[in-house]
């Protein structure tokens, strides 16, 4: 690895915060600096098998293929959360040749800013609860507390718990636990600018309700300015490099399935004012990541997109046309092509969002030349550019191709899917049926409570930030490919007053996951010497 002073004068920053060798911190002041000039280039996806298809892998290639033909390019990502890393799907650093480093220590602690988002999560938590058992607020009906507790962690058992319990315990009342990165804070660190947005917006986030029914917001306990010193350093964008020296901006990290799932603001600004080309990932599928990379993040950042990069992989194809885990390393050309249903339906899409897709195929050792050569055709009926990326096996080198693509396309305005000024209704109803194909929309007796809720609080000109699986352009996880002919069931609503978004629950999704059968912390280890092995 190069010295992280070397990464920054290569894209011509001055001044870093050091945090060892390889990593640092930018500065505020810094990002402001060069006016914006680089072109917005969206990594997105079909929808996953739950492995992963190589989307954070092919969008770290693509940023060093720009390299490669003389461009500068930043690649910025999400921070991976521990639950994945240590759940099913393993760290989010790439693979093969194509990676951001320190792997480990990105996978891992970090720059400690999952934990400073937890620590200000909890923080607010325990004093409310605080408040409430010293009679400091005793107007606070403790039954809609919606601010609970996070954790970095799959923790199925801490999802609906009791607190308070014992002598002296606090107030008692019932809990949940969501993952980190389904804290409003992890959204705020995403969305803020500067220190002045991040602290009013967390002065704003809705943690509750008075007996009377008037709502209860984090500014009344006196502790933003708490929270704000917990998370000074964390708004600070991380600057690490790949596994060809070349710049990655990784900062911020909520999930796509129950957040709106991209890096933050801050770091995309990075991008488009110190190289050519900002590569940058949405999380999972265009379903979930593109559409709200769009709607939320372009929207509240006020830039352009260029191109997208649509991922898919001959594995999850097959997978989408029925094929058993077991059978997926098999050729099996007609099941992939019943599968290639759902890349086409991503296509439309991301098409429907306003720009072109570049189809890039993830190589893997077992695809057929059959497979791959009837993809091509499948592809090209439907005018779109195809490229075999091979950017595990050989870095930038395997996305060459996909960055010759992309090298003239010219910005141009996203088409959003709905206005800012329409109800929460209208919002919701138009992702359900323009982005997922769905009939309409079944309303929950508790959502249609929310809503009521939603509207009294005037909150109606949020963004809409929906919750809901990534296996599937529906809300049911087992329907694979193309589905049609179904509703998208909207259970509550979540309402982020301090991110502006209101969060459709939709179907059965949680926003704390559980550990699978046999978690990936099982394959990490420490050997004798202090090396880390095992994570990937």
């Amino acid at each position: 690895m190069k010295q992280i002073k070397e990464v920054a004068d290569n894209m011509g920053i001055n001044r870093i915060i050091p945090y060892g060798d390889n990593k640092a911190k930018i500065p505020l002041g810094e990002i402001w600096e060069k006016e914006r000039r680089g072109r917005v280039i969206l990594v997105t996806a079909i929808n996953p098998t739950p492995y992963g298809e190589g989307k954070t892998t092919t969008a770290i290639g693509t940023s060093m293929a720009f390299w490669k033909i003389g461009k500068k390019s930043i690649v910025t990502l999400r921070e991976p959360s521990l639950g994945p890393v240590f759940g099913i799907k393993g760290g989010g650093t790439g693979g093969g040749k194509s990676t951001v480093e320190p792997s480990d220590d990105i996978n891992l602690h970090f720059t400690g800013d999952f934990h400073a988002i937890q620590i200000a999560h909890n923080l607010l938590a325990s004093v409310i609860n605080n408040s409430i058992f010293h009679k400091v607020m005793p107007d606070i009906d403790r039954k809609k507390i919606l601010w609970k507790h996070v954790i970095d962690l799959n923790a199925r058992e801490l999802r609906n718990v009791i607190i308070g319990m014992g002598n002296n315990g606090g107030a008692i009342m019932e809990d949940h636990f969501e993952i980190t990165s389904a804290s409003e804070i992890s959204a705020i660190i995403a969305m803020s600018k500067s220190y002045e947005e991040m602290k009013e917006r967390l002065s704003n986030i809705l943690v509750g309700f008075r007996i009377d029914k008037t709502p209860v917001f984090a500014k009344d306990f006196k502790v933003v300015g708490a929270m704000a010193a917990v998370l000074r350093d964390t708004l600070l964008p991380n600057l690490v490099q790949t596994s060809e020296g070349t710049p990655a901006v990784i900062h911020a990290g909520p999930f796509a399935n129950i957040a709106h799932g991209h890096n933050s603001l801050l770091a995309d600004e990075v991008g488009m004012r110190y190289s050519d080309y900002l590569v940058t990932e949405a999380g999972f599928g265009s379903d979930l990541g593109a559409e709200k990379f769009v709607n939320i993040v372009s929207r509240e950042g006020n830039f352009d997109i260029s191109g997208a990069v649509l991922v898919a992989t001959v594995k999850a194809l097959k997978y989408h046309g029925g094929v058993k885990k077991k059978h997926l390393s098999e050729e099996n050309v007609e099941a992939m092509m019943r599968g290639s249903e759902n890349l086409m339906r991503h296509v439309e899409i991301v098409r429907k969002l306003g720009f072109e897709p570049v189809v890039a195929i993830n190589h893997f050792p077992q695809d057929s030349e059959k497979e791959l050569s009837k993809l091509q055709e499948i592809v090209e009926d439907m005018h779109v550019k195809f490229a075999v990326s091979e950017v595990f096996a050989k870095g930038g080198e395997g996305a060459i191709e996909i960055a010759k693509y992309l090298e003239n396309i010219e910005p141009r305005k996203p088409n959003y899917t709905y206005k800012v000024e329409d109800n929460i209704t209208e919002k919701i109803e138009k992702i359900a049926t323009e982005i997922y194909g769905a009939d309409g929309v079944d309303w929950m007796p508790k959502a249609k409570k929310d809503l009521k809720l939603v509207n009294s609080l005037g909150f109606n000109d949020f963004y809409v930030c929906m919750a809901k699986t990534q296996y599937s352009l529906s809300d049911n996880p087992k329907l694979l490919g193309a589905p049609e002919g179904f509703t998208i069931t909207v259970r509550e609503l979540k309402i982020s007053s301090g991110a502006r978004f209101i969060v459709p629950l939709l179907g059965d999704i949680s926003t704390m996951p559980g550990l699978p059968t046999k978690p990936a912390a099982e394959n990490i280890e420490l050997t004798n010497n202090g090396e880390i092995v095992g994570l990937k």
